[in-house]
């Protein structure tokens, strides 16, 4: 790269609209939309559609709800234009749809290309030259009103060609092609010629593309804008768009001018087209729903969508494309994890969407909310705990999330993989001993003193180290009952820090999971987990995986000293 580019780029002069109005335009209706998938998309694909993939191609665009649609060039090969054939002599196009077809200004190609359309409805027939200065002095060696008798020579000759087919209601579309690298007085001029040319009051689409983007989008705008007024009191006439994507600035481009008053935009799905590729519609117009705008056009199984016209193109879209991408809704840093859970656990129904790094609904485009949360080694205890609630009904208390996410990050920076919720629930499992204990036998004894204390006896069996004991204890409720029976086992009081207890299913059969923290006399807090149809022996359970956890750690004895033996009972 150059130290001083500036002696070899130049920057694009401003057009110098200082009353732009623009700025201050707020989008609240779509355009009028147009697919150029079939012609300007199919073009840059290495190996172009056959006639199956053009057809599945078009009967996606009309499922999706174009209106417009941009069908091929059929005087460039034999394939398009069968292939336009197929659609008029097979009545393959529906009423509310229009065909367009593309030539440049050469004669025999537009004879080619009227010929094409012969019996059809509706059809636009798309015209275009280049008129930037370096496309006249080097490309075709002509002055500026050499360009513009080209134009009213061609433009004339469609007219007489579409006017001996009556039958067929005729659109034209002029574009100024490099519209965006010429002078606007010259643009002006070739387009008021080919408005003139092709006959007072009569429909035609100005199409005026970023050929080659070269400015920033407001340079754009402001193109528009100023071509926007010289058409301002004229209805017949339509605005379009056509940006393509070479300064990664497409979308932009595309919004800005409509807030600059066009009418149309041409693209292609997912922005398929000649080196960096056509404006993407999809991202449009989305961008629109986003703003509570109606893009008029289907995107609700967004996936379906994409997966159709990566088979037409033999084109894979991009995991991070904007809406469509496969991990575009998926979060692995913790603190954004954490935001997002919060975020749906506080939403009601009916609410505005208000969601932490989602700027839209997934679930509006047919995606489902599995993949939003995803654990790597970059998450945190929010991704964890969510996938854990949302997969299998577990809702952790919080510092038990703290503690389960430590042995979740050790996993993570051992293995170094992406953990999925079923692989997180095995984990919880085997950390807390889920499914590892039967059902802990009880029985409870309950009674209310004088003073109107509550008073509970427990007999309880249960398993420690291998072995099965019966246990007593007291106190103020079962699990304090028990937490006294068990300390026989340890040797030392038990102490119930925290207690949590939520059902995971519905019905009369309907489980618990208990969620337990407790102390021993001088241990840290351990956690115990208990999951059981009888709510007493989910806690019982809970309290007891907390205890072996405690052990595992050598907090705890493996069997019950001597001086404890009047608590315990060997079954």
């Amino acid at each position: 790269m150059l130290k001083q580019p500036q002696t070899k780029y130049r920057p694009f002069a401003p057009i110098g609209l200082a009353d732009r109005r623009w700025p201050d335009t707020q989008l609240t209706k779509a355009p009028v939309w147009l697919s150029t998938d079939l012609r300007d998309g199919n073009q840059a694909l290495i190996e172009p559609m056959d006639a199956a993939r053009k057809l599945r191609m078009f009967d996606l665009l009309v499922q999706v709800g174009f209106k417009e649609i941009e069908v091929g060039f059929p005087a460039a090969s034999q394939t398009d234009f069968d292939f336009v054939r197929q659609l008029i002599e097979e009545d393959r196009v529906p009423d509310d749809v229009t065909i367009q077809v593309m030539t440049p200004a050469r004669e025999e190609l537009i004879e080619r290309t009227v010929e094409s359309l012969a019996g059809a409805r509706r059809a636009i027939v798309h015209v275009y030259n280049a008129v930037a200065p370096v496309w006249r002095r080097v490309v075709f060696g002509l002055e500026v009103p050499q360009v513009m008798e080209l134009v009213r020579h061609h433009v004339d000759m469609v007219r007489r060609l579409t006017d001996a087919q009556p039958e067929t209601e005729w659109v034209l579309q002029y574009s100024p092609e490099t519209f965006s690298l010429a002078e606007l007085s010259v643009s002006l001029e070739a387009c008021e010629t080919a408005v003139h040319a092709w006959g007072a009051g009569r429909p035609i689409i100005l199409n005026l593309p970023t050929t080659v983007e070269n400015a920033t989008p407001n340079i754009f705008a402001d193109q528009i804008e100023w071509m926007v007024r010289r058409f301002a009191d004229r209805p017949e006439v339509v605005v379009s768009l056509h940006p393509h994507n070479d300064r990664g600035t497409g979308v932009a481009a595309a919004e800005l001018a409509l807030m600059a008053g066009a009418h149309r935009v041409e693209g292609c799905l997912f922005g398929n087209g000649e080196r960096t590729g056509n404006l993407d519609i999809v991202n449009v117009a989305l961008n629109l729903y986003t703003q509570g705008v109606d893009p008029e056009l289907d995107f609700s199984d967004i996936d379906a969508v994409r997966r159709t016209v990566e088979h037409c193109n033999q084109l894979p879209v991009h995991p991070r494309h904007p809406y469509a991408g496969e991990l575009v809704y998926t979060s692995f840093s913790g603190s954004h994890q954490d935001a997002i859970k919060k975020a749906f656990a506080a939403r009601q129904d009916g609410d505005v969407w208000e969601i932490p790094y989602l700027p839209i609904d997934p679930k509006d485009l047919g995606r489902s909310y599995e993949a939003v949360i995803r654990v790597n080694s970059q998450s945190g205890k929010g991704g964890m705990s969510y996938l854990l609630e949302s997969e299998y009904g577990v809702t952790m208390p919080r510092r038990l999330q703290i503690e389960f996410s430590q042995v979740v990050q050790r996993v993570m920076d051992r293995d170094g993989k992406e953990l999925t919720a079923a692989d997180l629930w095995q984990l919880f499992r085997a950390e807390y001993g889920l499914g590892e204990s039967a059902a802990v036998e009880h029985r409870v004894w309950e009674a209310t003193q004088a003073d109107g204390a509550r008073h509970v006896r427990l007999s309880a069996k249960v398993q420690w180290a291998g072995q099965s004991h019966t246990v007593q204890g007291q106190g103020n409720g079962p699990i304090d009952a028990f937490a006294a029976a068990v300390g026989a086992l340890v040797g030392q009081p038990v102490r119930v820090v925290d207690y949590h207890q939520h059902a995971i299913d519905e019905g009369a059969d309907a489980r618990a999971m208990a969620y337990v923290e407790l102390r021993l006399r001088d241990s840290p807090a351990f956690f115990g987990v208990g999951m059981d149809s009888d709510t007493s022996a989910a806690a019982m359970q809970a309290l007891l995986s907390g205890l072996n956890r405690a052990r595992a750690a050598g907090w705890a004895s493996e069997s019950a000293p001597q001086a404890a033996q009047s608590a315990v009972a060997i079954a």
